[in-house]
């Protein structure tokens, strides 16, 4: 097993690689595949907190050759699974009675081959639609419709692409972060040319992890992009009388049926049958350079998980209630976006489509807190208020737009 150090892809994230030990386990351009692959703490000088990096390939039905890279941190900490094989999406992190993700009934990692988009109608996606942080995007995202005769699919084509590139970077000085990053193409003859260099860091032993994305148009035209990171939780989290808490400048309903709930836009129902499911519109207050945060906690409110990041880059959120029962998928949605996630034709309609010019990069960061107990809960929720002040929230009872 090859634990050799080799040479970065494209490290533009990482200003401090002399002082990392980085290791290529995939490169399209390098022709390299390293296949199943581990390395601890024990291979990084005076590294005494103990860590498990791997790679797997899953094997059976639909999960075939997918692959998995996951930290795992015995003493403390989160344990986070990352898929390259689907669009760098982070599948799920698990702490002491913490559980950040959800049961799909979609219980295999799909390896795209195996989807195909354009089905039940350009919902095809919702057949692999399984993990904790899914990159819906950057083509396009939003629900599936016709534009100029084309159908655009349910959310894009990234969370079903592949990284083309793959790399593990471990800090050799304490505090020993280890960074995640994957390459994604979306490439087209005539048609566009972006890439998405994804990155995850994680201290060992923390309680909180950090997505880093840099989008860049290497075509010589502009081009359109819309994005929604989909971050989905449930129980132990999402229960009877949870409650979403935010700086809510203004909030309307996806659509007619969202209406109804309203008025109870921040709690959330146990396992309901026949629940359909309610997303809501969401413009966010921000402290002065951009920066907000929002929050999911549980009826106790002793566990709860946190999301910061910055309405410049991420100017609307999607909050997503769909409390059905346990075994259709009972989960939530809390997904920070550039655009609602109506039809493509509709964003654009309604203005709210944006544009990368030829050479130019765009950052998507966000940062992920376990909130491990009532004093973590609390804090947030206090940071949250300092956010808020006395604002008001503006409740829109007209939906915004119609599909």
């Amino acid at each position: 097993m090859n634990i050799k150090p080799t040479p970065h892809f494209e490290s533009v994230l990482c200003k401090d690689l002399h002082d990392s030990q980085t290791y290529t386990l995939t490169s399209a351009s390098k022709n390299i595949e390293v296949g199943e692959w581990t390395i601890n703490n024990k291979h990084i000088e005076n590294c005494s907190f103990p860590f498990v990096i791997e790679q797997k390939i899953l094997h059976g039905g639909k999960q075939e050759g997918t692959k998995i890279i996951t930290i795992t941190c015995p003493e403390k900490g989160l344990n986070i699974t990352v898929t390259p094989t689907r669009g760098m999406s982070v599948v799920n992190a698990r702490g002491k009675d913490i559980y950040f993700g959800w049961d799909s009934p979609v219980k295999e990692l799909v390896n795209p081959v195996y989807i195909n988009l354009d089905s039940r109608g350009g919902t095809g996606w919702t057949e692999g639609f399984n993990e904790m942080l899914v990159r819906c995007g950057f083509e396009w995202t939003g629900h599936p419709g016709y534009e100029n005769g084309q159908l655009y699919s349910l959310h894009g084509r990234l969370a079903n692409t592949p990284a083309s590139e793959v790399e593990i970077s471990i800090s050799k000085q304490a505090p020993y972060e280890i960074k995640i990053r994957g390459l994604l193409k979306e490439s087209a003859f005539k048609s566009l040319d972006m890439h998405t260099l994804t990155e995850l860091s994680y201290v060992p032993g923390s309680n909180h992890f950090t997505i880093h994305d840099i989008l860049t148009n290497h075509a010589d035209y502009p081009h359109d992009y819309e994005i929604i990171y989909h971050n989905n939780f449930s129980k132990p989290l999402l229960e009877e009388n949870a409650e979403f808490i935010a700086p809510v400048e203004e909030i309307s309903p996806f659509d007619e049926y969202a209406l109804k709930e309203l008025n109870n836009w921040s709690r959330y129902y146990g396992p309901t049958k026949d629940f359909n499911e309610m997303v809501y519109n969401i413009k966010l207050f921000a402290k002065p350079d951009g920066t907000t945060k929002v929050a999911l906690a549980n009826k106790m409110g002793d566990k709860g998980a946190a999301i910061e990041f910055n309405i410049n880059q991420l100017p609307r959120l999607a909050l997503w209630k769909n409390t059905d029962t346990e075994k259709q998928g009972y989960v939530t949605g809390i997904e920070p976006c550039t655009n609602h996630a109506y039809p493509i034709a509709i964003e654009r309609e309604q203005g709210r489509i944006k544009q990368i010019a030829p050479g130019q990069s765009l950052h998507f960061k966000m940062k992920f807190s376990a909130l491990v107990d009532k004093e973590a809960v609390e804090t947030t929720r206090q940071e949250i208020s300092a956010i808020m002040g006395n604002k008001k929230t503006k409740l829109i009872e007209t939906p915004i737009a119609k599909e």
